[in-house]
């Protein structure tokens, strides 16, 4: 039990550490997504977008190599395996090089033809186009390097150093846009320069970090047949579930971009920007959750990897929920004084997004879960089928003449088929009881959005587009979202802790 209670004050640190971090991101992040928009205008803004997503595609390969090892690197570490953990280290990196090579072939071939016969760009704009694609591929073979650094930091849950590297990133970013204000050049293409270098230093520093405090991360040139074969076929297998999302994300943006143009696909990346900040609140909590849910069962405690299930899915709803709800009720008036050019249809986009996110959020604690397990071919095999329908569905809706939105009302649908899937296979594989799940997280997060929500937006009706009614409406909305969290969403155990914090909290104020 006390063993349980200091792994939940790692997880609440290193959740805090995170927060820190992350309203400093945030802010340089909508910063700087506002000085790039208006320095490179929106259709160049677009173009970025799209061309990066095309090279994104590719990513469907990191992505599965970036859970295998972070998988691996983590079970060690719950078995207390040092040796395992210096093969694992060795064996990625093996691994990585043969897959960078099989990226480079595909990007300068296939993606390159792609970008130049199939995707809809001004003619006066394909030579800034070709040497972004170019600058966007080094940059992810650079970003590719960093994952089993980025993996052991966070297995060895050594949040602060992921925490300063990132705003060391953000750093870079920040001077990124004041760079391209003054640039001489071709400031699209200057852009996707600038982002190669920061790439290239972060690199450097995570390189840097893990030889000096982690032994397993030096690289030797070992050849463990049994190890490879592991890590790949999990990897391997793992395509399949990173392939859907790629092909859900990316896919979805070029093929917005096939039948709309890259004045939507900037509409797009706005509402993206947007999403990315509010998710940080969800995904520094997951950060710091992960780790435990995977050692809790390579060690075999059971019971707290359930117990860690099913606070995770609800913690990060009511996280997410706390910050998209204000942005939810206030898009249009945010957006304006965010910006000073909203793309057509980045209202919509922003509003649609974040819901999908909502829906998202109480399925991470459980694909985490599946990973642990390492057993994930018939659960990528379903799962994964399913996401993958995301791109052809989408696909058919536009070329009938759909609004271009429809593709994140697609992406919201199946991501509910998935859950179902989700829930189905981690019953048989976790022995997860999907009644209590679906009494105690579904419906639970479901009642406390609603309630949440109908004073907000019954207020948003009487209200005109002004500071005091954005002011108004986000007190609203965070005082709802709190209040349906403390009374409806948290049992009575959970308000007890809550209330002791709060009791403590005052007493040292008060000693003060």
């Amino acid at each position: 039990m006390n063993n349980n209670s200091s792994k939940s004050k790692r997880i609440a640190k290193n959740t805090l550490i995170l927060y820190v971090r992350m309203f400093f991101l945030m802010l340089v992040s909508l910063y700087t997504s506002r000085i790039v928009l208006n320095t490179l205008g929106v259709e160049d803004f677009g173009i970025y977008n799209v061309v990066g997503g095309v090279v994104a595609m590719f990513s469907m390969l990191s992505g599965s190599l970036s859970a295998a090892i972070t998988r691996f690197f983590t079970y060690e570490l719950g078995r207390g395996n040092q040796e395992r953990l210096h093969l694992i280290f060795s064996s990625s990196l093996t691994i990585q090089l043969g897959f960078a090579l099989i990226i480079v072939i595909l990007a300068e071939t296939v993606g390159l033809w792609f970008l130049n016969v199939k995707m809809n760009i001004p003619d006066a704009r394909m030579v800034a186009s070709n040497w972004v694609f170019q600058f966007s591929i080094l940059t992810f073979i650079i970003n590719f390097i960093c994952l089993p650094y980025n993996a052991s930091i966070i297995a060895h849950e050594r949040i602060s150093a992921f925490a300063y590297i990132s705003i060391l990133e953000a750093v870079g970013k920040l001077a990124i846009a004041f760079l391209i204000t003054i640039a001489p050049v071709d400031k699209l293409v200057f852009y996707a320069l600038l982002m190669c270098i920061v790439a290239l230093i972060v690199r450097f520093a995570y390189g840097r970090y893990c030889k000096r405090h982690f032994s397993e991360c030096i690289f030797r040139p070992v050849f463990d047949k049994s190890t490879l074969r592991q890590m790949t076929g999990f990897a391997g297998w793992n395509l399949i579930g990173a392939a859907s999302v790629v092909l859900r994300d990316q896919g979805g943006n070029i093929v917005i971009n096939l039948f709309c143009g890259p004045l939507v696909n900037a509409a797009r990346g706005v509402a993206f920007q947007v999403n990315t900040a509010v998710q940080s609140f969800m995904t520094n909590f997951l950060t710091a959750l992960n780790p435990q849910i995977t050692k809790s069962y390579a060690s075999g405690d059971h019971k707290y990897m359930m117990t860690l299930i099913f606070q995770g899915a609800r913690l990060s709803f009511y996280m997410l929920l706390l910050v998209s709800l204000p942005v939810l009720v206030n898009t249009h008036y945010i957006l304006n004084l965010w910006l000073n050019t909203v793309p057509e249809h980045a209202v919509l986009f922003v509003q649609l997004v974040l819901i999908f996110s909502l829906c998202e959020s109480i399925s991470q604690p459980l694909i985490t879960a599946m990973l642990a397990t390492g057993n994930i071919r018939n659960y990528l095999r379903l799962v994964g089928g399913l996401q993958m329908m995301n791109l052809p569905v989408s696909y058919l809706l536009l070329r009938v003449g759909m609004f271009p939105e429809i593709v994140i009302v697609v992406a919201i649908l199946i991501s509910q088929c998935c859950l179902v899937a989700h829930l189905l296979m981690l019953r048989r594989m976790i022995g997860l009881p999907v009644g209590e799940y679906l009494r105690k997280v579904y419906m639970n997060v479901i009642i406390v959005a609603i309630i949440s929500s109908l004073l907000p937006i019954l207020v948003t009706r009487y209200l005109s587009e002004s500071f005091y009614g954005f002011a108004l409406l986000c007190f609203l909305s965070v005082a709802c979202t709190a209040f349906a969290t403390y009374f409806i969403g948290c049992n009575s155990n959970e308000r007890q802790f809550v209330i002791d914090k709060i009791r403590i909290l005052v007493l040292n104020i008060s000693k003060q």
